[in-house]
C-alpha cells in the first residue's frame, strides 16, 4: 500500500518515510500543496499523512480539496495541540489527528488503525502503477514493459517502483541507498549504478541511450515521464 507524507520539514519526512518502508509500505513524499494534489491524482495513495502548516497552503484547505474527489484516509499532523484544530480537522474530513512531536511507533499504529477502519471504503485504491510503457502490479510484485513481463530481482523491483513513484525528481546515489536499501547490509554507491544498468536492460528499448532512467550529471538519477 502507498502512503503519501506531506510535510515541508525534511527531517520529519525522511524519518516517517523510512519507518513506513520498514512497515512494508511504499512511501511517497510531497512538500507543498501542488505536489500533493498532483500525487493524489497520479499515484492514488491508500492513505495521506498531511501536515497542517505548509508554506503554500493550509493542510485544512488541502484536506477540503481532496475530499471533493476522494475519500482516501487522511491523518493530520500539527504542532498545535489545541482542541479547535483537532475539531476542525475532523469536521472537514480527516480520519485522525496527531500532534508534534510524536513517536514513530504511535504514528505507525495510527496508520494501521485507520487503514483497518477504512478498509474497502477508499475508492481511490489501486494495485496497478503505470508509467508510460511500464506497468507494475504491486499486489503480485510483477513488472511489465510494453505488455511483456520482465524478470526483476527484488531490489531492482523496489528501485524501479521508487523512481516511478517520484517522477522527474533527481536522487543522489546515497539518497537511493537510504530510501531503497535502508539498513540492509553493507553496500556502497556503486551498487546503485549496477542496479540502474540492469534495470535499463529490462525497461529501455535502447539501454545504451536511455529515455526513462536518466543519469543527471553530478547529481544522480531520475525517472523521466514519457
Amino acid at each position: 500500500m502507498k502512503i503519501l507524507v506531506v510535510d515541508d520539514e525534511q527531517p520529519i519526512v525522511e524519518a516517517v518515510a523510512y519507518n513506513l518502508r520498514k512497515e512494508g509500505f511504499i512511501a511517497l513524499t510531497a512538500e507543498d500543496a501542488s505536489t500533493c494534489m498532483d500525487m493524489v491524482k497520479t499515484q492514488k495513495p491508500d492513505l495521506i499523512v498531511l501536515d497542517v502548516m505548509l508554506p503554500s497552503a493550509s493542510g485544512f484547505d488541502i484536506c477540503r480539496a481532496i475530499r471533493r474527489t476522494s475519500n482516501v484516509p487522511i491523518i493530520m499532523l500539527t504542532a498545535r495541540a489545541g482542541e479547535t484544530d483537532r475539531v476542525v480537522g475532523l469536521e472537514i474530513g480527516a480520519d485522525d489527528y496527531i500532534t508534534k512531536p510524536f513517536s514513530m511507533r504511535e504514528l505507525m499504529a495510527r496508520i494501521h488503525a485507520v487503514l483497518r477502519r477504512t478498509a474497502g471504503s477508499n475508492t481511490t485504491v489501486t494495485e496497478i502503477v503505470r508509467a508510460g510503457s511500464i506497468e507494475i502490479d504491486s499486489k503480485r510484485h510483477v513488472a511489465k514493459v510494453r505488455d511483456v513481463e520482465v524478470d526483476l530481482a527484488p531490489r531492482e523491483y523496489d528501485l524501479l517502483l521508487y523512481l516511478i513513484a517520484h517522477p522527474q525528481q533527481v536522487f543522489s546515489r546515497q539518497q537511493l541507498l537510504d530510501s531503497v536499501w535502508g539498513e540492509d547490509g553493507f553496500v556502497d554507491e556503486r551498487t546503485v549504478d549496477v542496479h540502474i544498468r540492469r534495470l535499463r536492460k529490462c525497461v529501455e528499448e535502447d539501454p545504451g541511450n536511455p529515455r526513462l532512467l536518466l543519469t543527471v550529471r553530478g547529481a544522480g538519477y531520475k525517472f523521466k515521464v514519457e
